[in-house]
């Protein structure tokens, strides 16, 4: 990009209509990423009631998110456009600490305040690792980072393909109606829409694709009477107050080391997304400038996360397709953040806007994850492809993904490993290898650390 397409820098202040209209194509490019974890863990611990209030909070989490990151305040924060949102790289070991908590007999609430106990205490890891990313970046190589985002995208696919299907609330308890030719067809239609608007030549098209996707399929699924729409109207309150740590704090040690491990992850990666917004962003990528931009971003993903589990929501990161919005319009204005932050809120505000998307289908939903899953393990692939292909490395790669799509195919060696173990280590083995981010992303930070870098070809 050269210097003319960049038509407002850094620290420019467009005019109001402009800020507005660049913050609404953030927005859009964001909205589904934001508010599709909270479904897909909501339809899948089976929160049922609480679901709008939680997609109510992840909306204004995100919000005040990305004006921290764009206000800097108390240098938290890049001072740049780094729009937040609820990451995908925590959604299974989320829902591995949502399934421990359900095991003990808990209910919604007790399932949330495990959730929030473990989120929370773990963002502290990520506040404190954004002090010293030069030396973690010798240990969380592409070998590494790219290892644990395809396994994280493989893993995921299972959760889109069961919403295609009509969703895990139907498998388990109806599993006759599960996989119906209608649900199907229907998450198939959202599926063809995304693929033939994203080769729009049309950019707003392109970068819109999923939202106008999933809408199509809602209509598609109101004309089919596959929408509860009782689910629209049952919300009574007007508007979303947010109330700290609303269903309690619980924590589980078994629970807290999965979520642990992808904090370290993903302060790497929102370090990636930092740099290339400063690369679009005309911003220095060299020097101490550029070093305490990417601490103190990460830092405040870190912190952003930390706010995300008080007000009840998952934790937040960097997302990488804004850069893409930056490029597009030209704007960098980190002014831009601020206004992005109040779209985001004032829509949380309102709990109804919950509702309507916890009635949309399963299998609309399913349609447009499998395609956003599928992107997430491309972009580990795209990775990997950066990394030298010797010996070494493909061991390291052949035993970590070995390892790691070994337990997903496999989930009964967890529970053998366990029992066999017996007592608290055992039920720790065992969660480690129940989920297969965690074995394959320890696996391959281990083999990295002890097999050296030399190597003979």
């Amino acid at each position: 990009m050269s210097d003319s397409e960049l038509i407002y820098e850094l620290e420019a202040d467009p005019p109001p209509a402009e800020k507005f209209f660049a913050a609404l194509q953030h927005v859009l490019a964001s909205f589904v990423g934001v508010i599709t974890p909270t479904l897909i863990i909501g339809g899948a611990l089976g929160l049922g009631e609480q679901i709008p209030y939680l997609i109510s909070m992840a909306l204004m989490v995100s919000g005040v998110g990305t004006i921290i990151q764009a206000k800097k305040p108390m240098n938290v924060g890049a001072g740049m456009i780094c729009v937040q949102g609820t990451s995908f790289a925590f959604l299974s070991s989320v829902l591995a600490a949502g399934f421990l908590a359900k095991a003990q007999g808990g209910g919604p609430e007790e399932i949330l305040a495990m959730i929030m106990g473990v989120c929370f205490l773990g963002a502290f890891i990520e506040i404190g690792l954004s002090q010293f990313l030069p030396q973690l970046r010798k240990l969380i190589t592409p070998i590494v980072t790219g290892t644990v985002i395809t396994i994280i995208g493989i893993s995921l696919i299972k959760v889109g393909l069961t919403d295609l299907g009509g969703g895990q609330w139907l498998l388990d308890n109806k599993p006759e109606f599960w996989g119906s030719l209608s649900k199907i067809a229907l998450g198939f239609i959202v599926m063809i829409s995304i693929i033939i608007l994203n080769r729009s030549n049309n950019q707003w098209i392109r970068l819109s694709s999923i939202v106008i996707g999933l809408v199509i399929g809602f209509i598609i699924a109101l004309a089919m009477g596959e929408v509860n729409t009782s689910q629209v109207f049952a919300v009574q309150e007007s508007i979303s107050i947010p109330i700290p740590f609303r269903y309690g704090f619980d924590f589980d040690i078994i629970a807290f080391i999965p979520i642990a491990l992808i904090y370290v992850i993903t302060a790497i990666e929102s370090s990636g997304d930092i740099t290339a917004n400063c690369m679009i962003s005309k911003q220095d990528v060299k020097g101490e400038g550029y070093i305490n931009r990417i601490k103190n971003g990460v830092l405040g993903d870190g912190v952003n996360s930390a706010i995300a589990a008080v007000f009840n929501t998952f934790p937040n990161t960097t997302f990488s397709q804004n850069n893409g919005v930056i490029h597009l319009t030209g704007i960098a204005s980190r002014h831009v953040g601020v206004w992005i932050g109040g779209i985001l809120i004032l829509m949380g505000l309102f709990p109804h806007v919950g509702s309507i998307l916890r009635a949309l289908p399963a299998s609309v939903l399913g349609g447009a994850t499998i395609v956003m899953f599928g992107t997430v393990a491309i972009a580990g692939i795209k990775i990997l492809s950066t990394v030298d292909m010797n010996r070494r490395n493909m061991l390291i790669l052949a035993v970590s993904f070995g390892m790691g799509l070994g337990v997903l195919l496999v989930p009964q060696f967890a529970g053998a490993l366990a029992s066999n173990i017996g007592g608290t280590f055992g039920k720790l083995m065992g969660s480690i290898f129940s989920s297969a981010i965690t074995t394959g992303g320890l696996t391959v930070l281990i083999l990295s650390a002890i097999m050296g870098e030399k190597v003979e070809d």
